[in-house]
């Protein structure tokens, strides 16, 4: 099998895990950007005492399609990432490795995986942009919301030109590259220890084979704690500098840094992980099912096993 088909086989499988993860733990993404951009300050969106409260009263105020609200933009751009994640990790990878059968060190997969979450954050921050804005509308925010992504996307052009598509994209860098480098680091690690030991238990050779579904999940679940710990903040900076401007064109804030200090001033510590325990219920589940995919759909695209 020639080695582009197998870069391409890498991109489907994480194109099918991505559309997989956004489709089945939606909402909650929803609630957490709701619950990122509630400063504790004068805002036009409601105030949620927990997750549970958010999901009902957003249901009861804004129906079903509120938590669903940006599903499209956030469909395309979780495919389009893992996809492109995933192809230009493997790229890496074997970019960095002497030959396919060399295990890579920590560093290695580091490197791989930073570079990767760079490329991705660069073609993917106007859909995420679009996503936000779209996530945000409530009765209770602007006179005039976007009717949909064409519509979302004019407007922004049209009202703050195109560099607007790519506010947020400092925090978004290095939210894509540190959390990307963190998850896979550890994933591949704690993968790598979870072969070893089920070859030696078992006195088998072939590691590719040894690994099941629970496994795949367990590892992607606790491979994306790690990476939500340390990453959080860069997350809430990007989706508060990407709210859209008020009805008279002000921005709630002018840059990442201006999101920092004040967030820093009115919330302190706390108010960097605001809406972790929403994410956390979704993401983390979200993980396993991710690697789940991936794994199972690249065993399928590749039957003989994977080499990294």
């Amino acid at each position: 099998m020639s080695q582009s088909r197998w870069q391409w086989e890498n991109a489907t499988a994480g194109a099918v895990a991505g559309f997989a993860t956004v489709a089945t733990m939606y909402p909650l993404d929803v609630v957490r950007t709701r619950f990122q951009v509630n400063d504790g300050r004068v805002t036009n969106y409601p105030t949620y005492k927990n997750t549970a409260h958010a999901i009902f009263t957003i249901t009861r105020s804004e129906g079903l399609k509120g938590l669903f609200a940006g599903f499209l933009p956030s469909v395309l751009a979780s495919s389009v990432s893992w996809g492109v994640y995933f192809f230009f990790y493997d790229r890496a990878k074997q970019r960095y490795s002497r030959n396919g059968e060399e295990k890579l060190s920590p560093g290695f997969h580091l490197a791989a995986a930073a570079e990767a979450g760079a490329l991705v954050s660069l073609c993917t921050n106007p859909i995420w942009l679009i996503k936000t804005r779209l996530q945000l509308q409530s009765p209770f925010h602007q006179s005039r919301p976007y009717s949909g992504i064409y519509d979302a996307l004019r407007t922004i052009l049209r009202e703050e030109g195109w560099t607007a598509l790519y506010k947020g994209l400092g925090p978004g860098l290095l939210t894509q590259v540190c959390h990307g480098a963190i998850q896979f680091t550890a994933y591949e690690e704690l993968r790598r220890i979870m072969v070893d030991y089920k070859e030696r238990k078992q006195k088998s050779e072939s590691g590719g084979d040894l690994l099941n579904s629970f496994d795949y999940a367990v590892l992607g679940g606790a491979s994306k704690i790690a990476a939500i710990l340390v990453t959080y903040p860069f997350q809430v900076i990007r989706t508060r500098s990407q709210q859209r401007p008020s009805n008279d064109g002000i921005p709630r804030y002018t840059n990442s840094w201006h999101v920092v200090k004040a967030t820093a001033r009115y919330e302190g510590f706390r108010g960097f992980y605001k809406g972790i325990n929403p994410n956390l219920l979704r993401n983390v589940p979200a993980s396993s099912i991710t690697f789940l995919v991936y794994e199972n759909v690249l065993k399928f695209l590749r039957p003989t096993g994977r080499n990294d």
